[in-house]
């Protein structure tokens, strides 16, 4: 495990910004202008999504995929300047909140500047064309970390970019050697520390796809030994075919507390309902009340939460990569002022230190408990339709739900429960 990660990343809310489509006008000012909002949400971090130039070769729809970059040191002008991005990242600074990029090393366009300056620094298939190891990604070509002057000009680039930013978002970060992040983020440590490392890690059909191929993909352990957070793909599946009914609530909850065990102790693990590269929640989720749960079932687990602007508005319109398809940062399903509670709640200690617990209650609902000596905060949160009386380990009392304010009474180590979240404790 990275020997520096803070377990507090844990009691963090990341807010993912897609700037191209964050807004009609879809750039680094528009973001700026929205700080005040995003930081009502509760949020600690903010993410943008890639900031640099994108190919023209192959290009996917009008404008192209961000993570089809053709300059690692480069602002996309599309976006704005140079000035207007540092200008965004002192506002962030100057809200309170820090900033992660994305970074993108398993490849490039194909008609990067790097690949123009240096070729040999590419895969090459069989035949000795450029391409791609794992995937038909026909608007990039992956690079070969076979060659250690690679290595120096990603490592400088960082180091270039952690002159503005805290941290960084690192793509498909299994596909690109573990010896490399190592090295990284040891440089990285000592150029400034404190940097936050996310790695966006694969789910198990992948990893198993790639590694039969005859390629690395490196699992969440291996990644966990340079990295501070992983993704949740590791059980993303089980999660949806929970949610479907396909699989049990206490199988689910043996597979998370799985996680618990088999992952460092100083583990951070990113939830999240949606990113850019999976389906909104409304989409999936489509019924509100079992949207509220599951949202607040993901912000209440072990890990930091990860909200991706417009899922905050109920958005169900998963926006474009590859052109200008602009986010509704409106709506009627509003979920700002939970997710607002919510990441206040999370801020607490006890989501970094507590001994954490999965339990299904019953057929329909999900219990997560937290306990640090006299403190104990225990959430509540339904899969399916569910109007009876649940088991609650506190003594009889009236309790006030942490979520919407209401009263809940325990009696007899019994409550209530009307199908909304519920959240109650001692802290």
């Amino acid at each position: 495990m990275a020997i520096g990660t803070d377990i507090k990343l844990r009691q963090q809310l990341i807010y993912s910004v897609f700037t191209r489509n964050y807004s009609k006008q879809g750039s680094f000012k528009a973001v700026q202008a929205d700080l005040p909002r995003i930081k009502a949400l509760g949020t600690d971090i903010i993410w943008l999504m890639p900031i640099q130039p994108i190919g023209q070769k192959n290009r996917k729809g009008t404008l192209g995929s961000p993570y089809a970059i053709s300059d690692y040191r480069g602002i996309n002008p599309e976006l704005g300047t140079m000035a207007d991005f540092i200008a965004l990242t002192k506002a962030i600074h100057d809200q309170g909140m820090r900033v992660m990029i994305d970074v993108v090393y398993n490849h490039t366009s194909p008609d990067s500047k790097l690949l123009q300056q240096h070729p040999d620094w590419f895969y090459h298939k069989p035949d000795g064309s450029f391409g791609n190891r794992v995937a038909d990604w026909s608007d990039i070509i992956d690079l070969d970390y076979g060659h250690h002057e690679l290595w120096d000009y990603q490592i400088q680039t960082l180091k270039q970019w952690a002159d503005y930013v805290d941290g960084f978002r690192c793509d498909v970060a299994p596909l690109v050697p573990l010896a490399f992040w190592l090295e990284a983020r040891h440089e990285l440590a000592e150029y400034k520390p404190g940097l936050i490392w996310l790695a966006e890690t694969n789910g198990p059909d992948f990893i198993k796809q790639v590694r039969e191929a005859g390629f690395d993909d490196l699992s969440d352990s291996e990644i966990y030994q340079a990295f501070d957070l992983t993704y949740d793909y590791d059980v993303l599946e089980d999660f949806r075919a929970t949610v479907k009914g396909e699989r049990s609530l206490s199988e689910l909850a043996r597979i998370l507390m799985k996680q618990d065990v088999t992952y460092p102790k100083n583990y951070v693990k990113m939830r999240f309902l949606e990113n850019h590269d999976v389906p909104r929640a409304a989409q999936y989720l489509p019924d509100p009340q079992m949207r509220r749960n599951m949202l607040s079932f993901s912000l209440f687990q072990k890990g930091a939460g990860l909200i991706y602007n417009g899922e905050e508005f109920g958005a169900a319109h998963l926006p474009s990569l590859f052109d200008a398809d602009p986010i509704a940062l409106d709506g009627t399903a509003n979920l700002s002022e939970l997710i607002s509670r919510l990441a206040t709640l999370k801020h607490q200690p006890i989501f970094s230190t507590g001994a954490y617990t999965i339990k299904a209650e019953n057929k329909s609902v999900m219990s997560v408990t937290y306990t640090s000596g006299s403190q104990k905060v225990i959430g509540y949160f339904a899969f399916s339709h569910f109007i009876e009386a649940v088991a609650c380990q506190l003594p009889t009392g009236d309790y006030q739900n942490k979520i919407d304010r209401t009263t809940i009474s325990v009696v007899n180590e019994k409550f209530t429960f009307t199908g909304e979240p519920v959240i109650v404790g001692n802290i």
